[in-house]
């Protein structure tokens, strides 16, 4: 644990309280993409497949506990909320995610630590949350403008992956054996994705508009 990781988890619990407060307070989860959110449940379960017979710390535990509820209440009010769930956009929200899931699990089999049940599954989860964002950038393309709360969700959950790989820097310069290339790889290549939001995000900050993503 250093200072840049508990600041990316932080990062991520702010933007899953953000994205909460957005449901519930509003009744709506117009922007949000249903499928990235069905994708981070997947991550989140194949991850911690370990949660019931590996012990690291109270807070290990805790987060582990959090990212898989939150996670399961969000799909959960957006499928069966009777107010939630008419306010999605399901005709913006096509993106076959079902290739990134099957993507990420090939990739899984050929590049791992470890060739176990519990290895795979950790690198199959590390591979689609890199790109479990997509769906929610399609479909904030496709309806251009965004709502200030779902700006500041994805806001929130690049700056975590950001603070991640300042993360992986610092242990790479002070551990003996850091070997983490498959996070260094995959929190890379999934905070590039949200350089283009990013960009958009400043523009709006900078002139104090709303946030708008070319079509």
């Amino acid at each position: 644990m250093n200072i840049f990781r508990l600041s990316g988890d932080m990062f991520h619990l702010v933007s899953i309280l953000v994205l909460l407060l957005k449901i519930y307070a509003t009744k709506s989860c117009s922007g949000i993409s249903l499928k990235t959110q069905e994708l981070y449940v997947v991550v989140f379960v194949a991850r911690y497949l370990n949660l019931c017979t590996v012990f690291i710390s109270v807070y290990n535990t805790m987060m582990k506990v959090v990212f898989i509820g939150t996670s399961l209440a969000i799909v959960y009010c957006m499928r069966w909320h009777p107010k939630v769930k008419r306010s999605y956009d399901r005709d913006l929200d096509t993106f076959k995610y079902q290739f990134l899931v099957l993507a990420s699990f090939l990739l899984a089999l050929l590049f791992h630590d470890e060739f176990t049940f519990l290895e795979i599954f950790w690198a199959f989860s590390i591979y689609l949350e890199a790109v479990a964002i997509l769906p929610q950038l399609v479909l904030l393309q496709r309806s251009a403008n965004v709502d200030n709360l779902t700006g500041q969700y994805i806001f929130f959950l690049g700056a975590y992956r950001a603070f991640y790989i300042l993360n992986w820097i610092y242990r790479y310069f002070t551990e003996t054996h850091f070997s983490g290339w498959i996070s260094c790889f995959s929190g890379i290549l999934q905070t590039a994705l949200y350089a283009d939001f990013f960009y958009y995000y400043f523009i709006s900050w900078k002139t104090n508009s709303k946030l708008q993503l070319p079509a």
